[in-house]
């Protein structure tokens, strides 16, 4: 009787001592499991606070190759200067990625590098001028709309934008006939802001402008902004809207910054259509001409062997007095440029972006300089 007792006491403990052990056992497998995380999580932030110290050593390197690749086109544009047989601009020359001009092989251009070298790294750069496009800054209201038409912009919002555009960098909150000034701007809480009421710095101000959609100022066919990347825009029952299609943006035809005149050998095709009234024919004869079609594939841009700004407008069309209304809008020089650097150590990338003001061979300043 005290045997069969004994027994059922030591099966009663062994029933209580395999649970606790399974217990034991789980918390030590959760324990470990917790580890495992916080020894990862560890590891990664170390890996990523590595990473980071290893680009804020390259910080100061990296700009430093970024302001002497600036400092290398400053060099580039003087010397284009320096070259008498080129009293002009073109999109032929060494500094705007062509083989050069006409006085190029005696000068120090011949041997112009893209991407410098440096001990840790290169910097590539590329340069534009902005007279090749019209300063949004000063451009006539007249001006303004016949840009937004070649766009194809809607006839009924001609006015609205283009008025907006100027509500915008005009110094009052006058508002003009459907344009819009602070009150409007104002009325989305969520939103709010005030107009500018003052030069445009950065072209992107136009897209806080109303009726300035991203394809508007980018253009619908943009190879940096793909259809894609805008936010699709929908009406009350979610369907999308099917908007213009714009052969071209506001980005391709204004600057913030330039001298007022259009370089006529480096201007692209619209702009050049702007402002000879939506002449598309005339714009066109004049790209042919500064390239040289029909002369054995040599370019000869405009202001290159006594061909000037009013010979090469009559050529394209113009009768002499049209041609001498228009000549004042153009020059063969370009003043302003905008240079870009895409310089990188190791694996580390950064761009910078440089604005250049020429006065002469001796006086080329820089006018701002920042990465983005």
């Amino acid at each position: 009787m005290r045997l069969r007792r004994r027994l059922r006491l030591a099966s009663h403990a062994r029933e209580r001592t395999v649970p606790q052990s399974g217990i034991a056992l789980v918390i030590v497998m959760i324990s470990i499991f917790a580890l495992s995380i916080l020894a990862g999580g560890f590891a990664y932030s170390m890996k990523v606070e590595t990473k980071l110290a290893r680009n804020a050593s390259s910080e100061s390197e990296i700009e430093w190759m970024g302001r002497s690749a600036v400092e290398y086109c400053r060099w580039v544009l003087a010397q284009q200067l320096n070259i008498p047989q080129e009293p002009y601009d073109a999109l032929n020359q060494v500094w705007a990625g062509g083989l050069g001009g006409l006085g190029t092989s005696n000068s120090p251009l011949a041997n112009v590098q893209t991407t410098l070298q440096f001990r840790n790294g290169t910097a590539t750069w590329k340069i534009i001028d902005l007279e090749r496009k019209l300063n949004i800054n000063i451009v006539p209201e007249g001006v303004l709309q016949q840009a937004l038409m070649v766009l194809g912009v809607d006839a009924g919002e001609l006015t609205p934008i283009a008025n907006s555009i100027l509500d915008w960098i005009d110094r009052d909150e006058n508002t003009r006939v459907e344009g819009a000034e602070s009150d409007f701007y104002q009325s989305d809480p969520e939103h709010a802001y005030f107009a500018k009421n003052g030069p445009i710095d950065d072209l992107a101000e136009l897209l806080l402008v109303r009726g300035v959609t991203p394809e508007l100022y980018w253009g619908s066919s943009s190879p940096d902004h793909p259809p894609s990347s805008f936010l699709p825009r929908v009406n009350r029952l979610g369907l999308p809207i099917q908007g213009p299609v714009y052969p071209a943006g506001l980005v391709d035809i204004f600057t913030p910054l330039s001298i007022g005149k259009i370089n006529i050998n480096t201007a692209p095709e619209t702009v050049l259509q702007v402002l000879l009234g939506g002449d598309t024919m005339a714009a066109q004869r004049l790209i042919e001409l500064r390239s040289g079609a029909g002369q054995d594939g040599l370019e000869t841009p405009i202001g290159s062997m006594g061909f000037g700004i009013l010979d090469a407008l009559v050529s394209a069309g113009m009768n002499r007095q049209a041609a001498q209304a228009f000549a004042p809008m153009f020059t063969v020089r370009s003043a302003t440029f905008e240079v870009t650097v895409d310089a990188q150590v190791a694996n580390y990338h950064r761009k910078f972006v440089a604005i250049l003001g020429r006065n002469n061979a001796r006086d080329i300043q820089v006018l701002s300089f920042h990465w983005k």
